[in-house]
């Protein structure tokens, strides 16, 4: 190269997916971990070198992007802590202040059999841990089932994941979670009291309500830590009024959706992101029309 390179736009073209591809094609070896390029291969890359006064609009450009990336996810963060410290004030008000309880007389497990037919598909639910929600498995036959026990989830349930409860394996099944099913290690509860059950989703993911699922999953890490359900149900926990339940669900519901906006806008730029400077690069989008856009 006769012109000067900006260490900066290198930097971005080593982020790019078409650098990585003429990396994959030019190294050598049989294992994928340990496959190697030469010094020759690699300065033998391609590269179209745009011009310096554009180089610097391009990394000028792709900064302004990661700036407004940089500063949604310190949003994010910052609403996050706001509404951890929220949530954790007002259950510990609640321990403190509220109707003490054995969970047993506010919850009761539901069950709903599957009779397995060997012929037929199966949906599966899986729980995250640490209050990150549900996710779906790809359908199975009964056959490959075999003799495991699996159970039908409705939506509206409390669903605990018995082996990692001690993580905050718990969750709600939404709406869009119909006809799957999860096995006898998740089980399943609803309100007794006609209240509302993401008071208790929102209480297990707290300090007091994980550490309470801890304390009733005795054993070593791992899963030999498996939730006693028998002493999860005679453990004690404050519980507020009605009214209080509801207006406290609306109030960290708000604030979580708030902050999932947010990620999800970081998440949309940063796809943004990825596309505007693949297209900079190899010229398929202009860097006037791109520093409109910013």
């Amino acid at each position: 190269m006769d012109q000067k390179a900006l260490p900066e736009l290198l930097g971005l073209y080593f982020q790019t997916p078409a650098f990585w591809k003429e990396m994959q094609n030019r190294a050598s070896g049989t294992v994928l971990r340990r496959k190697t390029i030469s010094d020759t291969s690699f300065r033998a890359i391609p590269f179209a070198l745009p011009p310096l006064p554009t180089q610097e609009r391009i990394v000028e450009v792709i900064g302004a992007v990661d700036d407004r990336v940089t500063a949604l996810d310190f949003e994010a963060d910052a609403l996050d802590a706001l509404f951890r410290g929220r949530k954790e004030k007002l259950f510990a008000h609640y321990a403190a202040t509220g109707t003490t309880l054995p969970i047993g007389e506010v919850l009761a497990e539901v069950k709903r059999p599957i009779t397995v037919a060997p012929e037929a598909e199966y949906r599966q639910i899986g729980i995250r841990s640490h209050g990150r929600g549900l996710f779906t498995k790809e359908v199975v036959t009964g056959e490959s089932l075999g003799s495991k026990k699996v159970f039908w989830v409705e939506p509206g349930d409390l669903v605990i994941n018995i082996v990692f409860a001690w993580e905050g394996a718990v969750a709600i099944v939404p709406p869009e979670i119909e006809g799957y099913c999860g096995s006898h290690r998740f089980p399943t509860y609803r309100r007794l009291d006609g209240g509302d059950v993401e008071f208790f989703r929102l209480f297990f993911s707290t300090n007091i309500g994980t550490g309470l699922l801890a304390s009733c999953s005795p054993g070593g890490a791992g899963r030999n830590r498996t939730l006693n359900r028998k002493r999860l149900m005679q453990s004690p926990v404050g519980i507020p009024s009605a009214q209080e339940q509801q207006r406290a669900i609306y109030e960290l519901q708000a604030m979580e959706a708030h902050i999932a906006a947010v990620r999800a806008e970081a998440d949309g730029l940063r796809a943004v992101r990825a596309a505007l400077l693949s297209g900079l690069l190899d010229r398929t989008i202009e860097i006037e029309s791109a520093e409109l856009g910013v």
